[in-house]
């Protein structure tokens, strides 16, 4: 770090994106006690895990996992929050890494050929700046080398946060607002659909509705955290 960089930080320190504390030497977006309280779910390498119940009879997935537990104030919601309401791409790319390193290890995902983002309305991209789920997308490519495919399936409906939604209403606010577009660049491949946070299934299995059509799909979803 040169003398300039290193007065930057001294005035401006980089805090954790998580609990806002000043980061020490070698901590990058998250401090280590954040990092250590995510509370991963460690159910990738299990059949028949959480997010593959919660999934079950929406589409014959060959492997689903959530990395970890999101519960109402944790650091997982922070974490969350973080990424997609604070601007933040460079904690979308670490968190896309370590879920990464966690599809890398259950040995489930290895024939994945190609990522697919859950893809968001063009005006809301506009607000956001990214998609956090193609930061994740890229994240895990840069451990996980896979190509990244976005636009093959589109967000055409505006839709209202899920978050703010009750449950019974999540699946009426997305029910058709996604579209396929380039079916054939998925025709006859392993995909692994992406997301940031599994709550009641609603986005993800629209998004899953409208692949259907495509030819000898064969279909996987990972997300960063499931809502417990």
């Amino acid at each position: 770090m040169n003398p300039l960089s290193a007065l930057y930080h001294v005035v401006f320190p980089s805090t954790c994106a998580a609990c806002g504390q000043v980061l020490t030497v070698g901590e990058r977006q998250l401090c280590l006690d954040c990092l250590a309280s995510l509370g991963a779910t460690c159910t990738a390498p299990q059949d028949d895990n959480t997010t593959e119940r919660l999934l079950a009879g929406r589409y014959p997935l060959a492997a689903a996992m959530s990395l970890y537990s999101f519960h109402k104030e944790d650091t997982v919601q922070r974490v969350v929050h973080a990424m997609k309401f604070h601007s933040n791409s460079e904690l979308c790319l670490l968190m896309g890494r370590q879920l990464g390193l966690e599809l890398l290890r259950s040995g489930r995902f290895d024939d994945v050929e190609l990522l697919v983002p859950v893809p968001l309305h063009w005006w809301r991209r506009l607000q956001r700046g990214y998609n956090q789920s193609e930061l994740l997308c890229r994240g895990i490519a840069e451990v996980m080398p896979r190509p990244v495919v976005t636009g093959a399936v589109v967000r055409h409906r505006y839709t209202r946060q899920q978050s703010l939604q009750r449950a019974s209403r999540r699946a009426a606010n997305v029910e058709g607002a996604f579209s396929l577009r380039h079916g054939e660049r998925l025709a006859g491949r392993h995909v692994l659909l992406v997301d940031d946070v599994l709550t009641t299934g609603a986005t993800l299995g629209a998004c899953i509705d409208a692949l259907r059509p495509v030819e000898g799909l064969r279909l996987s979803v990972a997300t960063l955290s499931i809502a417990r």
